[in-house]
């Protein structure tokens, strides 16, 4: 049975037929990654030693990445022993996931295709998670669909959701059509390895687009709970729409020490901001990225490209952390 290695030297074994990233998660070791389909790309490891299989298509790897030895643990089997320039998330002990009832206590409409869900718990629900995390929801006829937790991650008790209505969708069609105050629901989280890093001393850059702002809501008012020394030099949000309404969440309620640029692709005349896509944004700025952590959050073609044109403008590769929204119905 193949063996796999981590950077930081900690090892598991590997059956064949199961995804490095299952294998992992079977010994209790949490890799980076999101939606386990092979399309996000948050589970990109690159390989030191050894040889794997693909299992299914590894649709967010370049051809230039896989002939630089990256892989994807969500898609790969390990042939041989295996050795990985990855760590595990030791953050993420004591945090697994459970199934819990839950009530919906408040729908709001806040833009047109956007409906901030509120969801309480039972007492005692004993739920945590990470800013940053997703839960799966488990709606009528056992429909799932998953979503990124706006909620401060101090007050578990409710959980806030944004959920954008996809035509056609069923689970949109309830949330839109159907549902109503104290429904009961269940869900599935936490789930996922997008949360906040140590960023003591570093220049933070929030990237959202659309309802990808959820998450990083949520990591805002955790960034805002950090002791002196845990705190990073600098924060940015870019967040990125169609037209104003897009965005759908009042700025002015951000930290005061957090500057945010509103960014839009199809704004008329009158828009005097910022256009354009969210990475571009940033970059027209010309700014030192040495020094950056960057949390990209939404479409997976913004991810994709934020990903690319920031490390060659100088990020570090390894302080990109993401989580793309792969749209289902």
């Amino acid at each position: 049975m193949p063996i796999v290695t981590l950077a930081n030297g900690r090892s598991f074994s590997a059956d064949r037929g199961t995804t490095v990233l299952d294998a992992a998660l079977a010994h209790g070791l949490t890799l980076e990654h999101s939606c386990r389909t092979g399309r996000c790309g948050s589970c990109k490891a690159q390989v030191l030693g050894g040889a794997s299989v693909a299992l299914r298509d590894e649709v967010s790897l370049t051809a230039e990445e896989a002939a630089s030895g990256w892989i994807l643990t969500c898609t790969r089997e390990a042939e041989t022993d295996l050795s990985l320039d990855v760590e595990d998330l030791s953050a993420l002990a004591g945090i697994s996931p459970k199934t819990l009832p839950c009530r919906i206590d408040t729908l709001e409409l806040v833009a047109p295709d956007v409906m901030k869900v509120t969801l309480r718990l039972p007492p005692n629900a004993g739920f945590a998670f990470l800013a940053g995390q997703y839960v799966d929801v488990i709606g009528p006829g056992g429909i799932k669909r998953s979503y990124s937790l706006a909620s401060d991650m101090r007050s578990a008790g409710q959980l806030q959701l944004h959920v954008k209505r996809v035509d056609g969708g069923a689970m949109s069609t309830y949330w839109f059509e159907q549902a109503k105050t104290n429904d009961l629901l269940r869900f599935r989280g936490p789930l996922g390895t997008f949360f906040l890093r140590d960023l003591a001393g570093l220049d933070v850059i929030f990237l959202a687009t659309g309802t990808g702002y959820a998450p990083v809501h949520s990591m805002l008012m955790n960034l805002a709970a950090l002791s002196p020394d845990r705190r990073p030099a600098s924060a940015s949000v870019y967040w990125g729409g169609r037209v104003p309404q897009d965005l759908y969440a009042d700025a002015s309620a951000m930290p005061a020490n957090v500057r945010f640029t509103p960014v839009l692709s199809r704004a008329d005349a009158s828009w005097a901001g910022a256009r354009g896509h969210v990475q571009d944004a940033l970059l027209a700025e010309r700014p030192s990225l040495d020094n950056a952590a960057v949390y990209a959050c939404g479409s997976d073609a913004m991810i994709h490209s934020a990903r690319s044109a920031l490390t060659a403008a100088g990020m570090k590769p390894k302080r990109f952390y993401a989580d793309a929204f792969v749209s289902s119905n």
